[in-house]
């Protein structure tokens, strides 16, 4: 059993919990995620892990509340337990001095964005970071990237905060006046976002890392469950990644998958919703 030391609520739908794990937290490197089941009847789903405290043996998990297993795990409250947590899972991020690195985070891919700068940082990289989010309300960790960031641009979609438009246009900005000296670009968020950074930083010949979170069942790479095409070969992110090559990644191939299985999600979303109300206090409809 892996016990909630600590609750923080960023918004009604974004929950954070530092969780008592110490072999996890002894072993985790950046851009590492783990596999948890809340109990005996509940499902696995992969989180990154935001950042650990290898003294105290904690991990820091922030999840958004999207489907069934996700709204009831923000019901648990600090010195609730959480049945099984396995990790740290998939390839660690390749961090070197690259002289400056730019790493682009969106909504809840702004949390396992955190232990890659932090890494990019001590390896004496100047850190550009671009955080976005759709409103000023939905944004996350900004004090903690403004701990290790030489320069940091915020970016909401409805102009609430920060500069108005998407991460995109931010970084093209930054890769237009400083993309010379620019040596990696990473990005994490959404596959959609993902995207788009490819196509911005493909032309300034800058390279690309971007980590995915697509469907995972077992993540030993047994199941294929999460297996993407990648430079036109079949990998799976579990055991292959989860980071790889931004220019190389199929993003259409995997947003399609990400959605097969939506409608099941939703419908098991409904039947959480009956069973437990209270899990949806201050949410409005759930898309």
């Amino acid at each position: 059993m892996f016990e909630i030391v600590a609750k923080k609520e960023w918004h009604p739908t974004i929950t954070e919990f530092w969780v008592k794990a110490p072999y996890v937290a002894k072993k985790h490197r950046p851009g590492q995620f783990m596999i948890l089941r809340i109990n005996e009847e509940g499902e696995r789903i992969p989180l990154t892990i935001a950042e650990s405290n290898k003294e105290e043996g904690l991990i820091r998990i922030i999840f958004q509340k999207v489907g069934k297993t996700t709204f009831h795990l923000g019901t648990l409250n600090v010195g609730d337990n959480i049945l099984d947590v396995v990790g740290p899972l998939g390839k660690p991020t390749h961090i070197e001095n690259r002289g400056t690195v730019v790493c682009v985070g969106g909504g809840v891919g702004i949390a396992p964005l955190f232990p890659i700068a932090c890494g990019m940082k001590e390896a004496g990289n100047r850190l550009i970071t671009i955080l976005g989010a759709r409103s000023k309300d939905l944004l996350i960790m900004e004090d903690d990237f403004k701990r290790v960031s030489d320069e940091i641009i915020i970016t909401t979609d409805d102009g609430s905060y920060g500069r108005k438009g998407f991460v995109t246009h931010a970084l093209e900005d930054v890769l237009k006046s400083q993309g010379d000296k620019v040596g990696e670009v990473v990005g994490i968020g959404p596959p959609i976002m993902m995207k788009f950074i490819a196509k911005v930083a493909e032309p300034f010949g800058v390279p690309l890392t971007v980590s995915l979170n697509s469907i995972m069942v077992d993540a030993t790479g047994m199941c294929g469950a999460c297996r993407v095409t990648v430079g036109g070969k079949t990998r799976f992110v579990c055991v292959d990644g989860p980071e790889f090559n931004g220019y190389e990644v199929d993003f259409d191939e995997l947003m399609m998958r990400q959605s097969m299985y939506k409608k099941q999600e939703q419908e098991a979303l409904e039947r959480f919703k009956k069973e437990c109300p209270q899990a949806f206090e201050g949410i409005g409809e759930v898309a």
